[in-house]
């Protein structure tokens, strides 16, 4: 492997085997469930390691620190003014209090570190609302495995409610208080925190399972036809790769592997094969359409794990700002 190859998670995991245990440890304390779950598998995965591939990781390492500029200063003041400088004063105040929250939200960050079993068996007997909010403030991936453990009848009543959610009242943050046992909210003053919306329920559906998701948009049309458009509108599936720009899709496929990129694109329509094989080397590109007209059949609930896993990438890569989804938008220069 060499080094100008290695990606995210290799990189930090060569970092952190790089840095000695003790420090690692500290480093992977301030981690979440899957974050750690990731590095801790790429460290067993890492073939040869060599000199020149830790000092390239090291020197990038050190740059990139060199590069902020928010070191020493209050950490929520610089989260608010960098992603309102990003992003403009609107969309930024959809996302800035649901992170500071999340920040500060120790029952949701045990939840977290919970397999999807439990924490759908401690919250089946809750409210339907007090669901709606856990759901919410859970990772989409995370959300969609507990929303598949219960209930049929429970689902799409819990994701209208996520999709008409406008903010949670620390009211309703008490309640949740009271359920995960820890203290979620500052004070009685606080102001109401974006949580929920048609976005969430959007990123919640694109991780169910196929079928499943289906049902339940089918059904959420049926209840509010206006608001099943808005989430549809919203749902990035595996096809609409074929919108994200040239760099965007070679970022994408240095973070995904080829047996998972070949899984994956069983039976999709060629404008996103020529996309693939568009952003790949000539030799790459060949030996990958003789791959896949060589491959033997597969069963589509394994290819629709690899679109969804390679979909959860994606749209980690797009939260980081390394690719756009859904085209359009501003030019970034």
């Amino acid at each position: 492997m060499a080094e100008n190859n290695l990606g995210y998670a290799e990189k930090a995991s060569l970092m952190l085997l790089a840095v000695g245990e003790q420090r690692a440890a500290a480093v992977l304390k301030h981690m979440g469930p899957k974050e750690v779950q990731t590095i801790g598998s790429t460290m067993t995965s890492l073939g040869n390691i060599s000199s020149d591939m830790v000092d390239t990781v090291l020197e990038e390492f050190i740059t990139t620190v060199k590069s902020q500029t928010g070191l020493g200063m209050d950490s929520d003041t610089y989260i608010r003014n960098m992603l309102t400088s990003a992003l403009g004063a609107d969309k930024a105040g959809n996302i800035i209090d649901r992170i500071l929250l999340g920040s500060n939200s120790k029952g949701i960050e045990q939840l977290k570190w919970m397999d999807t079993r439990s924490i759908a068996d401690l919250i089946r007997l809750e409210h339907p609302q007090i669901v709606a909010i856990i759901l919410s403030l859970l990772d989409s991936d995370q959300a969609a495995e507990v929303l598949a453990l219960l209930p049929t009848n429970m689902r799409t009543d819990i994701l209208l409610r996520i999709a008409t959610m406008e903010g949670v009242q620390p009211a309703a943050l008490k309640e949740l208080d009271e359920i995960m046992g820890k203290q979620l909210t500052g004070s009685d003053g606080m102001k109401s925190s974006s949580v929920g919306g048609v976005d969430t329920v959007a990123n919640i559906l694109n991780f169910l399972e196929g079928a499943m998701s289906e049902t339940v948009l089918e059904e959420i049309n049926d209840n509010n036809a206006e608001l099943g458009q808005q989430i549809q509108d919203k749902m990035f599936v595996f096809s609409d790769l074929a919108t994200v720009d040239d760099r965007g899709i070679q970022t994408l496929l240095r973070e995904i592997s080829t047996d998972q990129l070949l899984l994956a694109l069983r039976g999709v329509d060629d404008t996103l094969k020529s996309k693939i094989f568009g952003n790949m080397s000539k030799r790459a590109a060949e030996m990958l359409r003789d791959d896949l007209e060589a491959a033997a059949p597969a069963k589509l609930s394994e290819v629709e794990l690899a679109q969804k896993e390679i979909l959860g990438i994606a749209k980690k890569l797009s939260d980081a700002g390394e690719i756009m989804l859904g085209g359009g938008g501003d030019e970034l220069v």
